[in-house]
């Protein structure tokens, strides 16, 4: 070791001297070696050697003078890993020196103040909620004594004559310095909250004299709020007050100019963003402020100004852009404080939409056009000529699109509307009032074609968008009767499609719609309710569709993609309310599935990004398939003989992105699907060139996928009978049953010979004998007398064989061929039974299948025979309750020969099952035999749920769930007024395995029972939750040698609760109080790994069932992660305690990566303190394991 520390302080010596070497190369590779160096281990002494590591200070700060960037940059590289190895004592005088040099004249600023932020980003950040180390205490000196004194100035220089200007104060030549501003920063993100309120309030009137100062440039003054939101952010109630108070008295300034009145409503906008809780009671004194910029005064002393000097000040726009980006900002973030002011922001917002003072006010309230009374189709009358009325506007004499600025106040106002639409989902009755409908809409339909600007254009398609999803939202609110519920409750809930909207945080019913497939053709539309927001949409819908048709001649891809959008919510919400519409949109469909230029990208509220061809082909894909599973048939005649080929064409055309070929796939499996019976729609030969074309997909790994799902589409949508073809009939049922029905037609026709041949050759023993003996028996009984060989012929190798592969072969044909032949077959339970004495646990199973296989056909000679074993003592009963359970599988054969023998069964059932292990073979037997009478069985199990022995509970509570995988309309008749009392009962059980079983049970009736158990969760739900908290009288200590450790035997009691709650966070989301969920997933992430790991997937879940509380809860959930990730395994743990150890490790960083991708912004945010402490502390620690999350990611 002492000969490493040596080799390295020599190696660092010689790398030193050359630092001053003449040639730049030289010095640059020596910075290079230097910083290879510091990064090694070896390196660490240099914490105890400040003679060592003040040379490398004086070596570096050289450096960052040098006159050569490369070496000034490697110099920087090399701060990092030295500041960590650095003495405390060291680190002050660095950084006094470093604040020095940004006032140099010879080199660029940028360097040490760039040098400054490396430093702080490397020092130990101090946590307030525990002790300072002594490295953290020097950190915090150093920023208290030098660092913050030169930011604001005012120091007193050694000889006492004059005090330094601070790096934040204004340079006559240079201005304001950026590069400072991101110092101060850096500062408060790593010491934040260590600083005490004389050095915050210093801070914050340093860098607030440079937000109200004219001359500060715009780079400057972003940065600049970005630092006060950074600080306010740490401020206690009584400052955050007295900044409000000096911000108001700003406002109120005789001396305030248009730039200094921006910039403070700018600093409004910063602050709700950064604290949003603590800020927004201020908003009462404040958004006044901000709404008089906008107001009609104001704009009517603008119009007045103008037309006296007769040029337009642009200063004047960038104040207004600024209000309403403010407004804006306000809006989303103080969404209840703001409601005092909705009205205001509204006008506001109305009033700029259509703000452009180099042209005439024209009204908007037409929308594009007027009724025509001889319409048939209720449409708005198209003007005669297409031009737009700004069409030769651009042509005027003088008139410029560069200094015309006024599209981005245009473009804010839109973006205001978004919002007061979007945040208002906790305030129903909002959307339900006239303005919103009869005064915000009409505006934004008018600027779909009024408009100029395409931005503006694309914010004003966007928030008419989130008007029309909102409005599906509240309706479902308000009448969750309407179009859905009906519809979509009886859908495919087994096959989920992964959403592929372009808005995802807002209310999406396309999910729903392509997992029920419409199953119903045609569809009936709902009826549209005579007042409310509903009725309102459906009044807008001929203009909407108007105003698109009309912006799409010359809308870019990105404004097309826009539009789509807006018309797959309309079909969606409004379910089939397009059908006379449907000819209308059917070229612009059709002219996007054709499109093939790129677009550069735009960005808007709605959340699109990067947009180009494929973008659009996709989304129009979602919007064919979408009026084609919510539309009526008759109505979708026209609209797919015209697009049926386009969408042939992308499934064809290998060129064309995975994700349209995917889409076009899905979109031609509906359609298909659809028009099932009716060769009006399309004829057969379409419809076998469609299908052709689906197979030629099949053979394609990447489509595959897509394909099998369409061709599920339309086999189960299929109601003409030569919709499917003979082939594929088989395929209707199971595999397996196909398969025997196949093995059966070739035994019939007299081809059986070669097939037997072929599976007692080719197949054989080496294959599954359940499969094979099953084919073979079928084959045995259909195939006739030529197929080669005999059942006696098994019969001799059942009693020859020694091996028990051929043995249970041999069973499970003769047991098919009981089954196929019923009464007729010769076999008698003795040649079953006398194999389950065999030595092989494979034979005895397979023969007490055979038995209840060929006894399902033959109950009155085989059942007697099983019920005596049961009664009898012998050790065969868990063999026989085999057999029993594969009868049972035969529920409608069985029923009418069973019934005689059926209290019998059911009391042999119950005594057999008071052995342990036949208790869950039991159970499942009693579950079926309730299936085949349940109107007589089901309350009897409810009567024994009450039984005193817990054994006869607990089978009878696993016996009730089997039964509810049964999706019949008789049995759930039968469950429907018992279900809730039979699981309340079971819950309520106080043995610990019964009250186990009883918490799966309700998990089970959640997934297979869900519109019997959700109208009645209130009464499951509580004792669930309160299963999920750890019961102290369960655990117990435990002593194995010289060592005690504790066993929770609650353990599983919790697992399952957690899976019952996790199921309802699934299927009945609105059903939850989301922050008592929170709760107990707060306490689950801390408890064994089993129940963290379902406490990370219901995080998964509310991510995106409910981002806005889950950001909420960030801080929260901060804490425990920490602590999982904090458990170290101890040096003598064994393999097994490792592997734990790094499993839950592993399990929180993927969470949290999965919370930082849903939330980037969270830890810039005031609000999240915790959470960014939280996420730095496992960048820095965590680094691997995080590296290789991503890579496998």
């Amino acid at each position: 070791m002492a000969y490493d520390r040596q080799a390295t302080q020599q190696s660092l010596n010689s790398l030193l001297s050359k630092l001053t070497d003449p040639d730049p190369d030289i010095r640059y590779m020596s910075l290079n070696d230097l910083l290879t160096t510091l990064e090694q281990a070896n390196s660490a002494y240099l914490a105890q050697d400040v003679h060592s590591c003040s040379k490398l200070v004086e070596g570096l700060l050289k450096a960052l003078e040098d006159p050569h960037g490369e070496v000034q940059n490697q110099a920087l590289k090399c701060l990092k890993p030295l500041v960590t190895r650095l003495p405390p004592e060291i680190v002050t005088p660095l950084i006094d020196k470093l604040t020095h040099m940004t006032a140099s004249e010879t080199i660029d600023t940028s360097v040490p103040n760039t040098a400054l932020r490396i430093i702080l980003a490397a020092l130990p950040r101090p946590d307030p909620s525990a002790p300072l180390s002594r490295e953290s205490q020097a950190g915090c000196m150093a920023v208290s004594k030098v660092l913050i004194p030169r930011l604001v100035g005012g120091t007193v220089t050694a000889n006492g004559q004059s005090k330094v200007n601070g790096m934040l104060t204004n340079d006559p030549e240079k201005g304001y310095s950026s590069e400072a501003l991101d110092v101060l920063i850096e500062v408060v993100r790593h010491f934040g909250p260590m600083l005490n309120e004389r050095e915050l309030a210093s801070l914050e009137e340093t860098v607030m004299a440079i937000v109200e100062n004219d001359n500060a440039g715009t780079v400057v003054i972003k940065r600049a709020l970005t630092a006060v939101s950074a600080l306010l952010a740490h401020f206690s109630d009584a400052q955050l007050s007295t900044f409000v108070s000096t911000l108001i008295e700003s406002f109120r300034s005789p001396h305030l100019t248009s730039t200094r009145r921006r910039h403070l409503i700018g600093t409004i906008a910063a602050l709700a963003r950064s604290i949003p809780s603590k800020f927004g009671p201020y908003l009462r004194t404040l958004a006044p402020f901000v709404l008089s910029a906008v107001s009609e005064q104001e704009l009517s002393e603008m119009r007045d100004d103008d037309s006296d000097t007769g040029d337009h000040d642009s200063e004047e726009d960038e104040l207004r852009e600024t209000a309403l980006a403010t407004l804006e900002t306000l809006l989303g973030s103080c969404t209840s404080e703001m409601q005092l002011y909705l009205s205001d922001s509204i006008k506001a917002a109305l009033r700029y939409l259509k703000y452009d003072p180099n042209v005439a006010e024209v009204e908007d309230e037409e929308m594009g056009g007027t009724q025509d009374e001889g319409s048939d189709d209720g449409a708005t009358e198209e003007p005669e000529d297409d031009n737009d009325a700004f069409d030769d506007f651009e042509e005027e004499e003088g008139y410029s699109d560069i200094d015309d600025m006024s599209w981005k106040v245009r473009r804010c106002a839109a973006k205001v509307l978004y919002t007061i639409i979007a945040t208002q989902q906790n305030n129903p009755k909002a959307l339900e009032d006239d303005p919103i409908y009869q005064t915000i809409a009409p505006a934004l339909l008018a600027r779909f074609t009024k408009e100029r600007e395409e931005s503006v254009k694309l914010e004003a398609v966007a928030s008419m968008n989130c008007l029309v999803r909102k409005t599906g939202e509240i309706s479902a609110v308000i009448n969750p009767d309407i179009h859905l519920t009906n519809e979509f409750g009886r859908g495919r809930t087994s096959r989920k499609r992964r959403r592929q909207d372009s808005d995802a945080n807002l209310f999406d019913l396309e999910s729903e719609v392509a997992s029920s497939l419409a199953m119903s053709s045609p569809i009936t539309t709902g009826s549209i309710p005579s007042s409310g927001p509903q009725a309102e949409i459906a009044k807008l819908t001929p203009s909407i569709i108007q105003n698109i048709v009309k912006l799409w001649k010359r809308a870019s891809i990105p404004l097309k993609q826009a539009a789509i959008s807006l018309l797959k919510s309309l079909a969606l919400v409004r379910y089939g309310g397009l059908s006379e519409f449907l000819q209308q949109i059917e070229d612009p469909i059709a002219d996007a599935l054709k499109t093939s230029a790129m677009s550069s990208g735009f960005s808007v509220s709605a959340g699109t990004t990067s947009v180009s061809s494929s973008s659009l082909q996709i989304e129009t894909l979602s919007l064919i398939a979408a009026i084609s599973e919510t539309h009526a048939s008759n109505a979708l005649l026209p609209f797919l003989i015209a697009l049926i080929p386009g969408v042939g064409c992308k499934i064809a055309d290998n060129s064309s992105d995975l994700e349209v070929r995917q889409r076009a796939i899905h979109v031609l499996g509906v359609l298909l699907g659809r028009t099932s019976g009716a060769p009006k729609f399309i004829s057969p030969v379409q419809r076998a060139a469609g299908l052709t074309l689906l197979v030629d997909r099949l053979r394609n790994e990447t489509t595959r996928l897509a394909t099998a799902r369409a061709i599920d589409d339309i086999a189960l949508l299929a109601s003409g009978p030569d919709d499917v073809a003979f082939p594929w009939a088989p395929l209707v049922g199971t595999v397996l049953k196909a398969y025997l029905l196949l093995v059966r037609v070739i035994g019939e026709q007299g081809a059986g010979a070669v097939l037997m041949q072929a599976l007692l050759k080719d197949v054989g023993v080496s294959g599954d004998p359940a499969v094979v003996g099953r084919a073979i028996g079928t084959l045995l009984v259909y195939g006739g007398p030529n197929i080669g060989v005999k059942m006696e012929d098994f019969l001799t190798e059942l009693q020859t064989a020694q091996d028990a592969q051929r043995k249970c072969l041999a069973l499970a044909v003769l047991g098919e061929v009981g089954l196929r032949m019923g009464p007729a077959c010769p076999l008698t339970p003795e040649t079953f039974i006398s194999n389950f004495t065999s030595k092989s646990d494979k034979v005895r199973l397979s023969a007490a299948i055979a038995l209840g296989n060929s006894g399902a056909s033959n109950i009155k000679a085989y059942l007697p025979v099983i019920l005596e074993g049961l009664e009898a003592s012998a050790p065969s009963k868990y063999l026989l309750l085999h057999s029993l359970k594969e009868i049972l599988q035969h529920p409608e054969s069985v029923r009418p020969d069973v019934a005689p023998f059926a209290t019998r069964l059911w009391q042999r059932l119950l005594t057999a099952s008071d052995d342990e292990d036949n208790r869950a073979v039991g159970a499942e037997c009693i579950g079926r035999l309730s299936l085949i009478e349940p109107t007589s069985y089901i309350p009897l199990l409810q009567e024994y749920l009450s039984n005193e022995n817990p054994a006869i509970r607990g089978t009878v509570i696993s016996a009730f769930r089997y039964t509810l995988a049964d999706s019949s309309d008789s049995y759930n008749d039968v469950l429907r007024p018992l279900i809730v009392p039979v699981l309340v009962t079971m819950l309520n059980d106080t043995d610990l395995s019964n009250h186990r079983l009883a918490l799966t049970t309700v998990n089970s009736a959640i997934h297979n029972k869900t519109n019997l158990i959700v109208p009645h969760l209130n009464k499951i739900l509580p004792a669930a939750i309160n299963d999920t908290r750890v019961n102290p009288a369960l655990v117990r200590e435990v002593q194995m040698g010289p060592f005690r450790h504790k066993v929770d035997d609650g353990l599983e009691v919790r697992k399952s609760a957690y899976e019952a709650v996790y199921a309802c966070l699934e299927v009945a989301f609105g059903a939850l109080n989301v922050a008592e969920i929170f709760d107990r997933i707060i306490a689950g992430i801390e408890d064994e790994q089993d129940v963290r790991t379902i406490s990370n997937l219901m995080i998964s879940k509310l991510i995106v069932l409910a981002p806005e509380e889950t950001r909420d809860h960030l801080n929260a959930l901060s804490a425990p992660l920490r602590k999982v990730l904090s458990i170290k395994p101890k040096e003598n743990a064994v393999k097994q305690e490792l592997e734990k150890a790094q499993g839950a490790s592993l399990g929180v960083l993927k969470i949290t990566r999965e919370l930082q991708k849903a939330f980037p912004t969270a830890e810039a945010s005031g609000d999240q303190r915790a959470w960014k402490l939280y996420v730095e502390w496992v960048g820095k620690e965590f680094t691997p394991l995080i590296r290789s999350l991503a890579n496998d990611g």
